[in-house]
């Protein structure tokens, strides 16, 4: 039952018959050999065999054979139990059947299948023939199977007339019989009469009879002609049913073979669909202008294309076809041309550049403002979109062009920057005056005091963390005051104030200059940066930070875009924290007071630069350079405590 339900039934076949066999001549592995007929019409029957699996406790389909392929049926015996038997197929399979019995089964089921549905193709060797008489002949209306069809019953129904002669003699006894015995001897008289009477009457009606016995032959003559020729008919139906199968079997492979085809027309419909590169855009890869917009535009299609063709989702045994092994080597060689082209072409933009901002440069060394290079960003961003191909595709020619452009503009920004604070350095050193160092020396009055708060002031309202160096200032000065005497004194530390305030200020302009021109500088450059090289710098937790686990261990992620802006920028304008710390050496040795405004404009810019990005270069340099800041004004503010002690 379970072989029925997994094996057969769902494949809509019927067991008919089963027997366990093994090969003969070779170790004992039982299988079954099963007759199986299809539940749909046309019927086809089949031999199976059916071997229990390896892996598991249950059956499998191994082998199936069509009957009309059975050529013969060797029974080895006929008058002796033996279970060996053959079954000629295509070659001849030797069997040993557990026992005779399965075997004589097997066989008469075969034999009956044979009747039925091959008119009797098969030939049977060395088989009983009490064995084939016992089976069900073909004209008969019986199963095949043995007892899956109807058969007719014995039972006979009482017609009208017996009913009613019952139901009178029950009548006449009365339903009440009291000796069954003598009941039955008289209705056993009853039948003898009635029989006497029949004979009588027959032989009374000889005639008749014999009329009657001619009909019979004639009719019986008449059936034979009919059987006759319903077995033409039989025969005829037989050879038109193997016609319809063998048709409709054409039929299902001609459907098989559509499937198949209209599956592999898919199949090379999706290869060309998405590994089809247009030659236009091969000719770009290979030979396309980089220099003229029309075409940059023509590349940046060409390479997207050809990006979506590398990277299209192959479905399974797709890689195995030549023609995609071919058009994958075909894209490799096509993003090795372009890509050795693109990085040859970038390179030599980056080294004509440089070439033509350092030609420039003299025209802005004698005024104090940097070189701008908005026309080398705005020309180098036609090949953003580039660049992202070649970082997806070619990382190491990406890194490799980055670090071309960072050695180039290290270079340029180097000279310039030099240049810049060298013409700085020269501007302020006009601002000093003979016996500067002397008034620098003597103690302010407070009205010079007070204008330098009020600039301080009004040049920042955000300056934190100096209140106790300003609160000092304060009170050396005012004790300073109260400590002078003398009118001329007054007049020549009056004197010296507007002196000394003249300069600042003139230093103080000075000093906004330079870090207004490096503000937009350091922005452009980082902004171009970040858009060029495709680094979008995300306010997330940076991927290359620490992270500590459970147990207290810190792990190093990868360096994020963000790190890679940062690390660029501070090759890039390396020299801008050393040349802003020279700078201010050299204020604070002219005039340490003006510390305070360094102090007041470093602090100003540092909070617009950390009002803008945070984490930009610009606001860490500027930060760091105001620590220093910070710290040569409360050295200023100590001496002039040490001042006032000592003029006290």
């Amino acid at each position: 039952n379970n072989t029925r339900k997994d094996i057969f039934t769902p494949n809509d076949e019927r067991l008919l018959s089963i027997v366990n066999v093994c090969k003969a001549g070779k170790k004992k592995k039982n299988c079954f050999l099963c007759a199986t007929v299809t539940t749909e019409r046309p019927v086809q029957v089949k031999v199976v065999k059916v071997k229990k699996s390896d892996k598991g406790d249950f059956y499998k389909r191994q082998m199936a054979w069509e009957l009309r392929d059975l050529a013969e049926v060797d029974a080895k015996d006929a008058t002796k139990e033996n279970p060996e038997f053959d079954l000629h197929f295509e070659k001849v399979y030797r069997w040993v059947a557990s026992s005779t019995a399965e075997k004589n089964s097997f066989i008469s089921c075969i034999w009956k299948l044979n009747q039925r549905y091959l008119r009797k193709k098969v030939e049977f060797v060395n088989v009983s023939a009490q064995l084939l008489e016992e089976s069900v002949p073909s004209g008969e209306s019986q199963s095949v199977a043995g007892g899956d069809e109807d058969t007719l019953d014995d039972y006979q129904e009482l017609n009208a007339r017996e009913e009613q002669d019952i139901e009178n003699m029950m009548e006449v006894c009365e339903y009440a019989i009291s000796n069954a015995e003598a009941f039955a001897e008289k209705l056993s008289r009853e039948l003898q009469v009635l029989d006497g009477a029949n004979i009588q009457s027959i032989m009374a009606s000889e005639k008749q009879v014999n009329i009657l016995m001619q009909l019979l032959d004639e009719a019986l003559t008449e059936v034979d002609t009919i059987e006759a020729k319903l077995l033409s008919y039989e025969e005829m139906l037989q050879s038109v049913k193997e016609q319809m199968d063998q048709i409709s079997q054409s039929n299902r492979l001609i459907q098989i073979s559509n499937t198949n085809n209209s599956k592999l027309l898919d199949e090379i419909q999706f290869l060309v669909n998405y590994m089809d590169l247009s030659k236009g855009h091969i000719r770009a890869l290979q030979e396309g202008d980089l220099s003229t917009p029309k075409g940059i535009e023509a590349c940046i299609n060409a390479s997207e294309a050809l990006l979506q063709c590398m990277n299209v989702a192959l479905r399974p045994g797709h890689d195995k076809l030549t023609a995609v092994k071919q058009q994958q080597s075909l894209f490799n060689d096509l993003r090795g041309i372009f890509a050795r082209r693109l990085t040859n072409h970038l390179n030599n933009v980056f080294v004509q550049q440089g070439h033509d901002q350092s030609s420039t440069l003299s025209q802005h060394t004698a005024e104090l403002t940097l070189p701008k290079h908005n026309p080398l960003h705005r020309d180098l961003l036609r090949y953003a979109k580039l660049m992202e191909w070649l970082k997806n595709t070619q990382r190491e020619k990406y890194e490799g062009l980055s670090r071309t452009y960072v050695d180039y503009m290290t270079r340029l920004y180097e000279r310039e920057i030099k240049d810049f604070f060298e013409v700085a350095k020269i501007k302020m050193a006009g601002t000093t005056k003979e016996g500067k160092g002397k008034f620098a020396t003597l103690p302010r009055k407070e009205s010079a005091l007070k204008q330098e708060t009020e600039s301080l002031h009004g040049s920042s309202g955000k300056l934190t963390g100096s209140t106790s160096s300003l609160n000092k200032l304060a009170v050396s000065s005012s004790n300073s005051r109260r400590s002078q005497s003398s009118s001329l004194l007054d007049m020549g530390n009056m004197s010296a104030s507007d002196l000394d305030v003249a300069d600042r200020t003139k230093f103080d302009k000075i000093f906004e200059q330079v870090l207004s021109e490096l503000e937009p500088l350091c922005l452009a450059e980082q902004d171009f940066i970040s858009k060029f090289f495709k680094l979008q710098q995300q306010p997330a937790l940076a991927q290359g930070e620490n992270t500590d686990d459970s147990d207290g261990a810190a792990h190093s992620r990868p360096v994020s875009e963000k790190d890679m802006v940062r690390q660029m920028m501070n090759k890039i304008f390396q020299s801008i924290e050393t040349e802003l710390n020279s700078l201010i050496a050299l204020g604070d040795k002219i005039d340490s007071f003006n510390s305070l405004y360094m102090l007041v404009k470093m602090s100003h810019h540092v909070w617009t630069a950390e009002n803008v990005d945070p984490a930009s270069y610009l606001s860490t340099t500027l930060g760091n350079v105001l620590v220093t800041v910070k710290r040569n004004f409360d050295k200023c503010i100590v001496r002039g405590d040490s001042d006032t002690q000592y003029m006290q």
